[in-house]
């Protein structure tokens, strides 16, 4: 038989009496308790939402201003490249503009000391004259490569012939420059020079132009009778050249900043040299376009100076040097046509050639100079390059075109107050077989018009 469970029945009746005893009013509350509850968790969870949205709507707003100022500053950063680059190349054209116009009254000046010391004779006192002349045509002339130089470094516009050659040879020609200053001043210049050859890599205008930058530096301030040092040894796989003098040396306050564009040490106002400040920066970019170092020291004021030049060694054989050409005075007369707007430069040219042996004819002009040109042969044609009326360029490319095919042309030197490589590049494109920079060294030109003969003859 089944049995009856008394207090399981009792417990379902309660559980049915409790939910049918609460009141239906009490029963709404609880859900509309309830549901306010869970309206204020959605209430607060779309608060944090909102805040959330707020917060990303202003970094998207800070996004947006810093993506405009970042490209304001772009095209800022740009417009101020743009103005220094402009800024740079008026600058290396005006400096370019003004070596050509001081370039052109030294030349004659050039030329006049030459002339001076050929007709000067046994005269001691007119020598000395053409002398000082000569040689501070020389330092103007210096300063004004200096100065060139340092605006090419500065726009990257130099660029280096590199070959290997011996250090006696670039050491030999700074020394061959430096000379006549060091004889002026009685100073007594020490070199020592190793037996081994040392090679190197390096372009051997500029390499020379370093050690005579560091000599005439060395000269300069050294008194008269002062003592200077050359001395060149190897160090593992280093060259190293060290100039030494006891002049008037470096204070511990410049020494660190010796290098540095426009940078001189304190002169006395009876100095009557002086400088730019250039000179030794240019020799640091010279030595660091070789992969070298140069380096600076001294003990203090009045204790002299030294100057270190570290170069990389080179395992090439230097190839050997070329016997420069004579003077053509010796060799024998040419027929010159001399185009040079400059009256002074062009009558004191003509005469230092007409002196030199040769039958020299004059223009001064481009139209001038191009038909005299046309209407006789000439051996040789010396022409400046900024002409009036038409230049040197178009002067050479028309003599050029016209003599196209003939037996034989004449032998075109350049003569121009422009020293730019783009200068000379586009002068030897127009046709000039050689190009000097004013103020020419006479000897220079001389030897230009030799080579032309030797050339002539071999043909």
């Amino acid at each position: 038989m089944g049995t009856y469970d008394e207090s399981a029945g009792g417990s379902e009746q309660r559980s049915l009496m409790d939910d049918d005893a609460l009141p239906s009013g009490l029963l709404r509350e609880q859900q509309l308790q309830q549901r306010i509850l869970a309206l204020e968790a959605e209430l607060s969870e779309s608060r944090v939402l909102a805040h959330d949205h707020a917060r990303l709507v202003e970094q998207v707003e800070q996004l947006r201003e810093a993506n405009e100022h970042l490209v304001m500053a772009t095209v800022s950063a740009q417009s101020l490249r743009d103005l220094a680059e402009a800024t740079n190349r008026r600058q290396t054209e005006f400096l370019a503009m003004l070596a050509h116009e001081l370039r052109n009254p030294l030349a004659p000046l050039s030329m006049s000391s030459s002339l001076l010391q050929s007709l000067g004779g046994s005269n001691p006192q007119l020598a000395h004259v053409a002398g000082v002349v000569r040689r501070q045509v020389d330092h103007m002339a210096h300063l004004l490569d200096d100065l060139l130089d340092a605006a090419r470094i500065s726009s990257g516009k130099i660029t280096l012939s590199v070959r290997p050659l011996a250090l006696n040879g670039a050491l030999d020609q700074a020394i061959e420059t430096v000379a006549p200053r060091i004889r002026e001043r009685q100073q007594q210049l020490q070199v020592s020079l190793p037996d081994e050859p040392l090679n190197i890599e390096g372009d051997p205008v500029r390499l020379t132009q370093v050690f005579a930058n560091l000599l005439g530096n060395a000269s300069k301030y050294t008194g008269n009778g002062g003592r200077i040092a050359l001395r060149a040894w190897r160090s593992q796989e280093e060259l190293v050249v060290e100039i030494s003098d006891n002049g008037s040396g470096i204070t511990a306050e410049i020494l660190p900043q010796v290098f540095d564009l426009f940078i001189q040490g304190p002169r006395s106002l009876a100095r009557s040299e002086g400088g730019l400040g250039i000179g030794l920066n240019v020799v640091r970019n010279l030595v660091g376009m070789h992969g070298g170092t140069v380096t600076a020291d001294s003990p203090g004021e009045g204790r002299g100076s030294t100057f270190t030049v570290r170069l990389p060694l080179s395992v090439a054989q230097a190839p050997a040097a070329e016997m420069p050409h004579g003077p053509s005075a010796a060799e024998g007369a040419s027929r010159i046509l001399l185009i040079e707007d400059n009256v002074d430069a062009c009558d004191t040219l003509c005469t230092l050639l007409e002196l030199a042996g040769h039958e020299v004819t004059v223009a001064y002009d481009g139209h001038a100079g191009l038909a005299e040109a046309q209407a006789r042969h000439y051996d040789i044609v010396v022409c400046d390059i900024g002409l009036p009326g038409i230049d040197g360029l178009e002067v050479l490319a028309r003599l050029r075109a016209a003599s196209e095919g003939a037996a034989a042309r004449p032998f075109a030197i350049a003569l121009s107050g422009y020293g730019q490589h783009e200068d000379r590049e586009r002068a030897l494109l127009a046709g000039f077989d050689r190009y000097l920079v004013k103020p020419a060294a006479p000897d220079a030109l001389l030897a230009l018009v030799g080579e032309a003969r030797e050339l002539r003859l071999l043909a």
